[in-house]
């Protein structure tokens, strides 16, 4: 079974509206969410063997954020422009080509993307994976390689304001 978690990065600041989107910094309240939620996956002990983010500022703020908190080598988070400028092709690209002796892997990208690819993996209907919202979805394969459409299950859904 493989374990895939889908992070959007938090909330990001629109302050400098001549800043690149690409270099777009978190704003207070991502910089606040961000460690909340790794301290939710801690506490849930979530161990992700790889870490793969967007280079964009915001995502991999978020990864670092994440890493640290949970305890993942920073040095050790893979960074991909095609999370930044893909969609779920290229999202399933990256997945597929995940070592096979990693077991949970964790994505830390952009939306619409990460809200498409976690439909096309679940065949689930989310409408809109909120900013640091976190999904797991578990899958019945033994290989990264083998992963497409509907082949696996959402098994949870976090994100920052949610209560219970």
């Amino acid at each position: 079974m493989k374990t895939l978690y889908l992070v959007r990065h938090a909330k990001s600041s629109w302050e400098n509206t001549l800043q690149s989107d690409f270099d777009r910094p978190l704003n207070d309240r991502g910089m606040q969410s961000a460690p909340h939620m790794a301290e939710r996956l801690k506490q849930k002990q979530v161990r992700p063997c790889l870490m793969v983010t967007s280079p964009a500022n915001r995502a991999r703020t978020t990864a670092e954020i994440f890493a640290g908190v949970i305890g993942y080598p920073e040095k050790g988070i893979a960074q991909h422009m095609e999370i930044y400028t893909g969609g779920t092709d290229a999202l399933l690209q990256i997945v597929r080509s995940l070592p096979e002796n990693c077991v949970s892997a964790m994505i830390f990208g952009h939306n619409p993307a990460i809200t498409d690819f976690s439909n096309f993996l679940t065949g689930g209907h989310l409408d809109n994976m909120v900013t640091c919202g976190v999904i797991r979805i578990d899958m019945d394969e033994e290989s990264w390689g083998n992963i497409g459409k509907s082949s696996g299950k959402r098994v949870w859904y976090d994100y920052p304001k949610k209560t219970g």
